[in-house]
């Protein structure tokens, strides 16, 4: 399942959520095999954060 589009806390935890899910049943995230689940979580919050920031910015939000 492709990963969501957003920057919120939800859309971001969500994301983590189903690539452990993906780490669990595959034994890889991605390309990657992380040794630990420790580090799974690791890489699965930085690539959750990675796509947040590719969505852009959140629409009607000044930056203010």
């Amino acid at each position: 399942m492709p990963l969501k589009r957003g920057n919120s806390r939800k859309v971001i935890s969500e994301n983590i959520r189903e690539l452990l899910r993906a780490y669990k049943r595959e034994g890889r995230i991605g390309r990657s095999r992380p040794p630990s689940v420790r580090k799974a979580v690791k890489q699965a919050a930085a690539i959750a954060y990675r796509k947040a920031r590719q969505s852009g910015p959140v629409p009607g939000n000044d930056g203010g």
